[in-house]
C-alpha cells in the first residue's frame, strides 16, 4: 500500500497537453481535478513549451505534488511527432525536477492495460474507466484530461503493486528483512 500521494499525471501535447491529479490516502485514490492547456493558438513551437513549462509549475505551485507521472512518446510513423511529445513531455519534466518532484514515465499501452485490462483501450474506455474508478462523471472537453488521470492511476497501481520495484527481487534484502519469518 502506498503512502499518502497526489500524483500529478500529464498527458504530453504542444497542442493540447492534458493533466489530471490524484490523491491517495489510505491506498483509496480520488479525484482532485484535471483539465488541459490549449496550445493552439501560439504559433512559435518555443513559447509553447515555456507555456508549458510555466503552467505545470503553476500545477505544483497550487497542488503540491508528490509524484509526477508522464505518458512517454511512443513508436509512430512520423518522427516529428514524436520529436514535439517529447519536447512537451521535456517541459513538464524540468518543472517538475525544479520542484525536487521525482517524475515516472509510463508507455500509453501500459496505462491502458492497468486501467482497461486492455493496451489497445480507446481513449473513450480509458474515460468511462477511470470515472468509473474515481467515482466521478468526467464530461471532458479534451479526451487528453482523461488520458492524464490514466496516466496518474496507472502510477498509483504501480507504486501499490507487490511486483513494483520497491518489492522487486532485486530487492531481495529488502524483502528478507520485512519478512523473517518467510525466509528459511
Amino acid at each position: 500500500m502506498t503512502e499518502n500521494r497526489i500524483i500529478l499525471g500529464i498527458d504530453p501535447g504542444t497542442n493540447i497537453l492534458g493533466y489530471g491529479i490524484v490523491s491517495v490516502d489510505s491506498g483509496r485514490p480520488h479525484y482532485v481535478t484535471m483539465g488541459v492547456f490549449d496550445l493552439r493558438k501560439i504559433k512559435d513551437p518555443f513559447e509553447k513549451l515555456a507555456n508549458i513549462n510555466a503552467g505545470v509549475e503553476e500545477l505544483i505551485a497550487t497542488y503540491s505534488p508528490t509524484d509526477l507521472a508522464v505518458e512517454s512518446p511512443f513508436y509512430g510513423k512520423n518522427a516529428q511527432v514524436i520529436l514535439k511529445l517529447g519536447r512537451a513531455q521535456g517541459a513538464a519534466i524540468i518543472a517538475a525536477i525544479r520542484a525536487g518532484i521525482p517524475v515516472a514515465e509510463y508507455a500509453p499501452r501500459k496505462a491502458k492495460i492497468a486501467i482497461c485490462g486492455n493496451g489497445n483501450a480507446s481513449k473513450e474506455q480509458i474515460g468511462v474507466m477511470v470515472g468509473k474508478t474515481l467515482g466521478v462523471t468526467l464530461e471532458p472537453q479534451h479526451l487528453d484530461a482523461t488520458d492524464a488521470l490514466a496516466i496518474a492511476l496507472c502510477h498509483h497501481y504501480q507504486l501499490s503493486s507487490p511486483l513494483s520495484h520497491e518489492h522487486s527481487p532485486a530487492s531481495w534484502a529488502k524483502f528478507v528483512e520485512a519478512n523473517p519469518d518467510r525466509v528459511k
